[in-house]
């Protein structure tokens, strides 16, 4: 303890002279912004020199607003540098500090991507493919080759912490409760099928993807796995300029066509894309032996068919942005979303019943069915953000409404061959529509250059409505059935305030930002014998990032969140399209609530070598999953079936989940690139009345590209992703791999890519095992992910950096002089 109190006061004393010294010093201050997307460049390292030496004797890092601030700059001629992995270095030659002028401003600098080329007044660019900033990691794909002519999930699979599987479902850090974002924003799109609505993004419409792992309170506390937010491109800068995508292919098809305008005050963007994934057929098998309660009746089901299954979608929307005044800005904007997918099929069902050992009964049967879905969504949003004279302080207003409606249809008959029962069917017609509305208010006040308060409120609105009508197959004819036909109404009420806080301590040796987030949910439901308790959630959330040098940094973060469930999982319709193998959903699931820690590093080398490490902790309580059950009967509705297999959401226990992700990206020649990312995690599920059961699983892809000439260049891309035992199965592994090449012509305005993925392999072969207490199973699908397509693509128009040129007339970035420098 006496050390202890002797230390504090070494600290004090020597804190105490360095404020006494620093008051006859001065400062340099400034903001780093990119070039080319024009947002805030946080965590860029300000390197300060005397004239003729090599080494800094003082420097720091930009905040998430791209400030810095450099105190305890003695009067004289110094040099300064800005550097961020990925960027040009940008460098003033000479900055003056005089003792009359101690507090200097370099203004606003312009910090270029590598591969950013000026050439009057038009302009290419390209931002760094990733970069890590202090509370989330940005995937830019413009230099994605394997990913042209693809959707966004094409695209996050080479996103790192992020993984897809075979069927299109998307893990963050190992959890798949994220919550998509477009633009920032919620959509409905996401709320009827994920992989339904990331099917229909195109790649080439996508500027980027934002992975935040650890939210702040100013968002929503809903996914406990994350946040994962998809910026579509568009344009902000003078001008007018636009593209034009096309892609043919064995499997895939798109088109995708972007404007962007904008004159003086007003700008204007517009957009129409589509696409489509050609009918393919999917052979599948499978095996299951079930028991009865005594264990004297076993029954053996195998089954084998084919389905023939199509998928499309298009987007289109158009946005406005207004600058009312140099600080008043007003933005609306309207988005149209369809996509859906449809398939028919046959499967050959050859069932064997054995009771007491006697002698065994065979009931062998064929069963044809078809299955449709569609969803209609509409984005309507209006912001208005307004900036006041002191720097940093804004308001911001917001309203959005999302109409979603969604129709699944299916039909389905089995007709017994070698026995003279009655065939059973039915015919399923399910619509139904989600309205969401959000009101939000958010206002950031900055104290001082080292500390900001933001705070803020909101109120969400949703409403799902779902009618179920059934027929069913009565002697040959088929005749509505009351019992299976019904209405479900659900209405959920959010309200929400937090309070964060952005901070900087010690002479900037610790940035951070720390949090709470208020939530009162109140949830209604029609359906019969169904009462939701209303809840409220207090989610604090910080992140603490300590740069290291100017190189490396590191950052430990954590949130609170919770997973509300979403209409596919609450919808009680039933699913019977296969009579053996029935879904539906569970409208009295509760919210899924989740602790995430994450311990981060991040290292830059000289040339251009980055290297990121996270290792994580997440802990879920409520934990919703989908379960499976098989019974000798199930009645639904009035209809009996045999054999069946139930698979519903339920809140089922604890979850926790430890791991670590590493991301590397290493250019190791001029020409030659390798990009990597490898995650590793362990998933212990507790459920009361289960063993514990432990799933080790890892992610590890490959991504190389080769740049034969300035505008000639090609990809290779190859991903594993480990099988991982879950609570009743495991899941299955699968490797997908793909080429790609491009050609750039005109200046680089236009393009053409070739692309094949799995070229060797026709099928990607899926098998996965289930088993409960009294069944086990194991299936086979035979995914046909062969394709081969061409891109061509096409940028038209120019940006105009007017005030941008005149800026640097005035001060070139090599020789600011006293006043300092960038441009605007």
């Amino acid at each position: 303890m006496k050390n202890f109190i002797i230390l504090l006061l070494l600290i004090a004393v020597s804190y105490n002279l360095k404020a006494q010294n620093s008051s006859t010093n001065g400062k340099i201050t400034g903001k780093v912004i990119d070039a080319v997307t024009k947002q805030p460049v946080d965590f860029a390292t300000i390197s300060i020199f005397k004239q003729g030496s090599t080494s800094p004797f003082n420097g720091g890092s930009t905040d998430p607003k791209g400030n810095f601030k450099i105190d305890n700059i003695m009067p004289g001629d110094y040099m300064v540098t800005v550097d961020f992995i990925g960027y040009k270095q940008y460098k003033i030659a000479h900055v003056v500090v005089l003792s009359t002028n101690k507090n200097l401003s370099l203004g606003e600098i312009l910090l270029a991507p590598v591969q950013t080329q000026l050439k009057e007044v038009s302009v290419t660019a390209s931002a760094p493919t990733v970069s890590n900033k202090i509370d989330k990691l940005v995937y830019s794909p413009a230099n994605d080759l394997t990913s042209q002519g693809g959707v966004a999930l094409d695209v996050l699979q080479k996103v790192p912490m992020v993984s897809v599987d075979i069927n299109g479902n998307v893990e963050l850090m190992g959890n798949a409760n994220i919550q998509f974002l477009i633009n920032g924003k919620p959509s409905t799109i996401f709320g009827a099928s994920i992989t339904d609505a990331l099917q229909a993004i195109p790649a080439s419409q996508i500027k980027s993807i934002e992975v935040i792992t650890n939210p702040g309170a100013k968002y929503d506390a809903a996914g406990t796995g994350g946040i994962i937010n998809i910026v579509l491109k568009d344009n902000n800068i003078q001008g007018v300029n636009g593209s034009v995508n096309l892609t043919a292919g064995t499997r895939l098809e798109n088109a995708n066509f972007n404007i962007n305008a904008k004159k003086g005050k007003f700008g204007v963007n517009a957009f129409f894309g589509g696409n489509a994934n050609l009918t393919s057929a999917t052979p599948s098998s499978g095996n299951r032996t079930s028991y009865s309660n005594s264990r004297d009746t076993v029954t053996n089901l195998g089954q084998n068919g084919i389905s023939n299954f199509k998928r499309s979608g298009y987007r289109s929307g158009i946005s406005f942005n207004w600058d009312i005044s140099p600080k008043d800005n007003l933005s609306a904007s309207v988005n149209f979303d369809h996509f859906g997918n449809n398939s028919n099929g046959y499967v050959n069902n050859y069932q064997t019943t054995s009771i007491g050992g006697g002698l065994p009964i065979d009931t062998n049967s064929v069963n044809n069915s078809t299955n449709r879905f569609s969803n209609n969504s509409t984005d309507l949003s209006l912001s208005y953000k307004k900036t006041f004279a002191k720097k940093d302080q804004e308001l911001d207003v917001l309203l959005e409404q999302s109409f979603g409606h969604t129709t699944n249809n299916y039909s389905q008959e089995q007709d017994y061959t070698n026995v003279s029962y009655p065939p059973l069917g039915s015919i399923g017609d399910n619509p139904g529509s989600d309205k969401e509305t959000n009101i939000a208010i958010d206002y950031v006040q900055p104290v001082t250059e080292d500390f900001t308060i933001e705070t803020g409120a909101k109120l969400g609105i949703e409403n799902i409505n779902s009618t179920v009508n059934t027929l069913t197959l009565d002697t040959g004819v088929y005749k509505y059935n009351p019992l299976q036909s019904y209405k479900f109404n659900y209405n959920r009420k959010i309200y929400a305030y937090y309070l964060s806080v952005n901070f900087s301590l010690f002479n900037k040796f610790l940035d951070g930002k720390a949090g709470l987030r208020d939530e009162y949910t109140v949830s209604t439901s029609d359906f019969p014998n169904t009462i939701i308790p209303s809840y409220n959630i207090l989610a604090p959330s910080f992140v603490l990032s300590h740069k290291l040098d100017k190189t490396e940094s590191i950052k430990f973060s954590y949130s609170y969140r919770l997973e509300r469930p979403e209409y596919r999982s609450l919808n009680p319709f039933y699913n019977i399209s296969d009579p053996h193998n029935i879904s539906t959903g569970n409208p009295e699931l509760k919210p899924e609530l989740g602790h995430n820690f994450e311990l981060g590093y991040n290292k830059s080398f000289a040339k251009g070598a980055n290297i990121y490490v996270a290792a994580f902790y997440r802990y879920n309580t409520n934990d919703i999953q989908s379960f499976t059950t098989v019974d000798s009967t199930l009645v639904a509705g009035g209809v009996t079936y045999h054999n069946v297999a139930l698979t519903q959401s339920y809140n089922l226990g604890r979850e926790a989940t430890e791991g670590i992700n590493l991301f590397i990206s290493l250019p190791a020649t001029d020409k030659l690139s390798l990009r990597s990312n490898m995650f590793f995690a362990d998933r212990i599920s507790d459920n009361p009345g289960s063993p514990q059961v432990s799933g080790f699983m890892y992610r590890i892809n490959l991504n190389t590209s080769y740049e034969f000439a300035k505008d000639l260049a090609a990809e290779f891309f190859i991903n594993y992703r480990s099988s991982q035992r879950g609570i009743q199965g495991t899941n299955p592994a699968f490797l997908f791999y793909n080429f790609a090449v491009r050609k750039q012509f005109m200046n680089k305005k236009a393009s053409i890519g070739l692309t094949a993925a799995n070229p060797f392999n026709q099928y990607v072969n899926v098998n996965s095992t289930t088993y409960g207490a009294n069944f086990n199973q194991n299936s086979l699908r035979q995914i046909p992910l062969r394709s081969f397509g061409i891109s061509l693509m096409y940028k038209f128009g120019k940006l105009e950096f007017k005030k941008d040129r005149d800026q640097q007339d005035n001060a070139a970035p090599d020789d600011a002089g006293g006043g300092g420098g960038g441009g605007k």
